[in-house]
């Protein structure tokens, strides 16, 4: 709930902010999902070794679940108001109230009626292009982006690694976003990207997804340190150009939705990813260990 009701409506918002500067935006406010790929780790470690696994959810469910302040306290851009209100008023007061209270009547119907049409964006799911190939890429995509977060501790550990040293994998990896990302929204900033965020964005995310090879080499931890690294630089730009180019593809007034249709999309390979490779790997693993 904390996450759904802060991160749909901040993207949101910033999409409307920001027009000159959007890629540079989005790529400094996703910043902040690396600072915590850096602390969890060993937050979720201290906390499993403290509290146990019950105790370790308890607490990380609490301080996600603070985050729908976060998402109360959002406002978007409101449309300027005329100043000064008609020093006459010849409309009754019984049937003001009456008009008023049409006008909200109405209002909630024509909501409703909307909501139902168009608030999932399936038209444009079906009528743009561009958006459906998109909205089918991520949604494989996330397939298996998040399979090497779920795993690589566990496969660092099975290959007899120290915890500690197996979560400072993870933490290396969102200090490397941190450090990364930046740069990056100062470079697609510029002007010579302005139209080919697209080519950046499906490059990082090749890249991204050939990075899980380096696997195969070893399970010492200089092999994952590089491997670390590499898939840190291409989640850098993956996660900096996603949110620009959907906004590049989609009207703003429609980019609402359409995030809303996309979310719904990935989620539900977002979670199909990481026990897919679960039974995967039991099935063809070699000697019983985690291969990504």
């Amino acid at each position: 709930l904390g996450f759904c009701f802060s991160f749909q409506p901040a993207v949101t918002i910033l999409g409307h902010y920001f027009v000159r500067r959007r890629a540079f935006a989005n790529a400094m406010s996703s910043t902040g999902t690396a600072l915590g790929l850096c602390t969890l780790p060993f937050l979720g470690n201290y906390l499993h070794t403290e509290f146990g696994w019950r105790g370790s959810f308890l607490i990380l469910g609490a301080v996600l679940l603070n985050c729908c302040v976060c998402g109360a306290v959002m406002r978007p851009l409101q449309p300027k108001k005329h100043r000064g209100e008609p020093l006459i008023n010849h409309t009754p007061p019984q049937l003001e109230k009456e008009a008023k209270q049409r006008g909200r009547f109405r209002t909630i119907s024509r909501f409703l009626v909307a909501s139902l049409k168009e608030h999932m964006a399936f038209d444009q799911l079906c009528n743009n292009r561009r958006y459906c190939v998109f909205a089918i890429g991520i949604t494989f995509m996330m397939l298996g982006f998040v399979v090497p977060l779920v795993y690589l501790v566990p496969y660092a550990t099975a290959h007899s690694m120290e915890p500690s040293q197996a979560a400072l994998l993870l933490s290396i990896l969102g200090i490397v976003n941190i450090v990364v990302r930046p740069p990056f929204a100062i470079i697609f900033n510029m002007p010579w990207f302005k139209g080919r965020h697209i080519y950046a964005f499906a490059s990082a995310l090749l890249f991204n997804g050939l990075s899980n090879s380096i696997c195969c080499i070893g399970a010492g931890f200089p092999v994952l340190l590089g491997y670390v690294v590499m898939y840190g630089l291409s989640m850098s730009v993956v996660g900096s150009l996603m949110f620009t180019v959907l906004m590049d593809i989609v009207e703003m007034s429609r980019f609402p939705s359409a995030l809303g249709l996309l979310a719904v999309m990935e989620s539900i390979t977002l979670l199909i990813g990481p026990p897919l490779a679960g039974k995967v790997q039991s099935e063809h693993g070699v000697g019983g260990r985690f291969e990504l």
